[in-house]
């Protein structure tokens, strides 16, 4: 399993530096997330203000 980012995504970053295995970037209109890289720490889930990233 892995964490992906949903369109609530406001784009505001917070997830990104929290990310241990640096799997998440800037995308076109929201951040995204690297499944194959993704621990499923749930880090980036913790500090997000609108939930967009979620467990798939």
């Amino acid at each position: 399993m892995a964490y992906v980012i949903t369109d609530t995504c406001i784009s505001c970053g917070a997830c990104e530096p929290e990310c241990p295995v640096s799997v998440i970037s800037a995308g076109d209109d929201k951040y995204v997330i690297d499944a194959a890289g993704c621990i499923d720490c749930g880090a980036c889930a913790n500090v997000c203000p609108v939930d967009a990233p979620i467990a798939e």
